[in-house]
């Protein structure tokens, strides 16, 4: 391939960089900032040909401070790119009010909040929820996700004692 101003791959980099550095204004009491995370890039298809485009997978974890179609809309004016197509619209964050019942067991039970930045079932919630489990949630989602046994025991005595205050 013969060098030239036009490598798609090269001119990504701009992109890739401003990914890695663009914050959204709005950030959540409860689940922070939006975090956007570059998962994917695939370009050219020979050894000896100019790519003519770049083709990016951005994870998008939207706090509650925003709609998943206001992120959309911000990031199709804002990101320096032809195009964005969202996979997917339909799976919102979700929270809790720090006052509720249960957050204030929880908190009285020595643990603390935290905002998750993994997806799961929550998402399809339209209620507002918690997601309270054993383990480290920084090993959710990694290559070796594991938990410890000990950690499941110290989960399930957890949840016995903040029902118990919920409950009672």
């Amino acid at each position: 391939a013969h060098p030239n101003t036009s490598n798609s791959i090269y001119n990504t980099i701009e992109v890739l960089q401003w990914f890695k550095d663009f914050k959204f204004e709005k950030t959540s009491e409860t689940l922070g900032d939006v975090k956007m995370t570059v998962t994917q890039i695939n370009a050219g298809s020979q050894h000896n040909v100019v790519p003519a485009h770049v083709n990016l997978v951005i994870d998008v974890r939207v706090n509650d401070a925003y709609s998943n179609q206001e992120i959309a809309t911000i990031l199709q004016e804002k990101a320096p790119c032809t195009k964005i197509t969202p996979r997917s619209l339909r799976l919102n964050s979700s929270s809790i009010d720090l006052n509720h019942a249960l957050v204030k067991a929880g908190i009285a039970l020595g643990r603390e909040t935290y905002g998750s930045p993994t997806l799961s079932d929550q998402a399809v919630l339209s209620c507002q929820s918690v997601k309270l489990g054993p383990g480290d949630s920084t090993r959710s989602h990694s290559a070796d996700e594991y938990i410890f046994v000990s950690e499941i025991e110290e989960g399930i005595a957890i949840y016995i004692e903040l029902l118990n205050r919920v409950i009672v």
